[in-house]
């Protein structure tokens, strides 16, 4: 474990005398566009070198995507000391040229190091963006606004720690679930922004881990139209803190984005809000699981719009949508 700290502070030492450390602006292009890679679950281990292909993944993700931003939604680099695989992941986005943030899943802090002393870490690599908020639950809690010309924010990106495990065991057991603080929190901040836009809720987005119970109800509703593979039970927690409620009433997120569960990687809307998981980007077991890759979200400026679909790692472009045309009836 002493090995493991020094490590740490190294990389910590390092990444602070960074030049390219500073926090970079988000801007649409000027065809007004911005997009965004979800890479999920690679569950990195360079302690006992398992998962590092997923390193690959991404590599082929990001040199056809050439996104302007990869979101990492959780159970990244799974190790007592995690400082090594995030180099690897830096130098990779580094070599690309695009900057990341991470929310972390509910591995993360299972093998030695906390939320908190992660949140640190990453917080000082460059190119990473997380900035946690905190004072509420959980540590990789921020909102990355998104500008246009004028330097004025126009989209949001609203990532959220989802936690990892119920902390009412034994009464209630299973995974953990957004806390009433982070809600409040979330809301206080929706409208901000509204009222700095005349009122208006401003486009938005959401990334975390675990799936809201609501995932399952989209899933099931008769009318709805389903996009991709679920080939698992939704892995939500057994409390329903009320985020999908609060996301309806401030009106800004236009869909959530999350990972955790390996087989799934699907989009349904549910309510006018698109729940989505993104493609587990690590090689799995069997040849009839889902091909490792990632999730790619493009946004509009000045829409309640975005394209997505799946790029596998061999390059296959898979589920390509619009929310929300290609989710509403036609006669």
């Amino acid at each position: 474990m002493k090995n493991s700290c020094l490590t740490l502070l190294l990389l910590l030492l390092f990444a602070e005398n960074a030049i390219s450390a500073g926090k970079a602006d988000l801007r649409f292009h000027a065809n007004g566009e911005f997009k965004i890679v979800q890479f999920t679950d690679t569950h990195i281990n360079t302690a006992n070198k398992s998962n590092l292909a997923s390193f690959e993944v991404i590599k082929s993700v990001l040199s056809v995507e050439k996104p302007d931003l990869v979101v990492l939604t959780g159970d990244i680099v799974t190790q007592e000391d995690p400082s090594e695989g995030y180099q690897q992941l830096w130098k990779i986005f580094e070599a690309s040229k695009v900057p990341w943030v991470v929310v972390f899943g509910n591995h993360e802090s299972e093998r030695g190091i906390s939320r908190k002393q992660l949140s640190g870490l990453v917080e000082k690599i460059p190119g990473c963006l997380n900035s946690d908020v905190g004072g509420i639950t959980g540590n990789s809690n921020f909102i990355l606004p998104i500008l246009d010309d004028s330097s004025k924010a126009v989209a949001l990106i609203y990532c959220m720690d989802s936690n990892s495990y119920s902390t009412l065991k034994p009464n209630v057991d299973g995974y953990g679930w957004i806390s009433f603080s982070q809600i409040n929190w979330y809301r206080k901040n929706s409208a901000a922004f509204a009222e700095g836009n005349h009122g208006q809720a401003l486009p938005a987005v959401a990334f975390f881990h675990i799936p809201l119970p609501e995932y399952t109800q989209a899933h099931n509703q008769k009318d709805g139209i389903f996009l991709g593979a679920r080939n698992e039970d939704e892995c939500s927690p057994v409390i329903n803190s009320g985020l999908f409620t609060a996301m309806l009433e401030c009106g800004d997120v236009m869909g959530t984005f999350v990972g955790h569960d390996h087989l799934n990687d699907y989009i349904s809307v549910y309510h006018g809000i698109a729940l989505t998981y993104g493609r587990v980007s690590k090689f799995m077991k069997d040849p009839e699981d889902p091909k490792a890759g990632g999730r790619v979200i493009v946004l509009k400026k000045d829409k309640r719009e975005f394209e997505t679909w799946i790029r596998e790692f061999d390059g296959k472009k898979v589920y390509p949508c619009t929310f929300p045309t290609s989710f509403v009836h036609h006669p």
